[in-house]
């Protein structure tokens, strides 16, 4: 290729559109053609109307750009080959994702063991997954369901609450999302128990941990949480981690926050745990299959809050998103790609 070519291929504001253009300066050419995209639903959609369809004209539009592309943004969707639409994308060394999560699917796409640089969103949604995390605890904490039960039956009678001050927090998963759950917590004066791949107490000031552990200690540490906060990616090592041993090992009335993956939980030994009230909420962004099943009996439990994977999407997501393929321009086209910031261990997957 005599050029590299950056296509984008999922919906971003104009604004940001400029701004990877100026990082590219000329020796980049920037495709970017709102038509061949679907229209978003709300602000950082990344995917769009799923009802969007191309007609003949768009669809070989948007052949063509994949075919001449060297960089992407964001994983081009559609059904076609082994990896989606990057089959149709030959000439591609670096995919800019819109997700932290990406680490399983791209092993689903074949791309494991390929030169493909894959840089992610990671760091980004951080801060809105622990302020959803946090909105949990305080819902629980200070009796939201019961205070909104006696306002429609205008009822003035004082109550008693609890505190967060004092509470144990387990942080299951203390990448960037789990150490800015841990700085919330300890902000409440919560003792912070982190869970991690690769223990060392050393990392206790990094991760806002009281204490930090290794995963083969979950069953005991679930047994002294107050709270559990789920920030793990899905890996081998962490499919099934929650499981109904874990769950029945949990404290009575704890509260579960699952901002991982759905894919991480015996979703019906918890459900079992949530009738039963052994678990007193769960607030659950992600789910086993997306979307939520109608049928699931998770949309109408009392003690559960339902958000659709929608957490970590703020409005100033994308601005920041821009900001690492920004940074990440020049160095890719000076050929220092191990100085670039968020690629993705594909062995790992994250």
């Amino acid at each position: 290729m005599d050029k590299h070519r950056i296509f984008l291929t999922s919906p971003i504001e104009p604004e940001h559109v400029e701004s990877i253009r100026a990082a590219a300066t000329d020796a980049v050419e920037v495709i970017y053609e709102p038509d061949l995209l679907p229209p978003v639903r709300y602000i950082a959609d990344h995917k769009g109307d799923p009802a969007f369809r191309r007609d003949a004209g768009q669809e070989t539009r948007w052949r063509e750009h994949l075919a001449r592309a060297t960089i992407l943004w964001d994983f081009p969707g559609g059904p076609v080959g082994n990896g989606g639409a990057l089959s149709l994308a030959p000439h591609v060394r670096w995919v800019q994702t819109t997700s932290s999560g990406v680490g399983q699917m791209v092993r689903d796409f074949g791309l494991a063991d390929s030169d493909l640089i894959v840089t992610t969103a990671r760091g980004v949604h951080a801060r809105p997954l622990a302020e959803f995390a946090v909105m949990a605890l305080l819902l629980q904490a200070k009796r939201y369901p019961f205070l909104k039960s006696e306002q429609a039956g205008h009822r003035w009678e004082r109550y008693c609450g609890i505190s967060l001050a004092g509470q144990t927090l387990l942080v299951v998963g203390a990448g960037k999302v789990g150490a800015e759950v841990g700085r919330f917590a300890k902000a409440f004066g919560m003792t912070v128990l982190a869970l991690v791949r690769r223990p060392s107490q050393d990392r206790r000031t990094e991760l806002h941990a009281d204490e930090v552990h290794g995963l083969g200690e979950l069953e005991r540490l679930v047994a002294r949480a107050d709270a559990v906060v789920l920030a793990a990616p899905h890996t081998p090592a962490t499919d099934g981690m929650i499981s109904r041993a874990v769950i029945a090992r949990m404290k009575p009335g704890v509260v579960f926050v699952n901002i991982g993956r759905g894919q991480l939980v015996d979703e019906e030994a918890l459900i079992e745990a949530l009738r039963s009230g052994a678990i007193g909420l769960a607030a659950l962004d992600v789910a086993r299959v997306e979307p939520l099943p109608d049928g699931s009996p998770l949309w109408d439990l009392p003690n559960v809050l339902v958000s659709p994977h929608s957490a970590s999407t703020v409005a100033g997501e994308n601005a920041a998103i821009t900001d690492i393929f920004c940074r990440n321009i020049p160095l890719f086209l000076a050929g220092r790609t191990s100085e670039m910031t968020n690629i993705l261990d594909k062995a790992q997957m994250y």
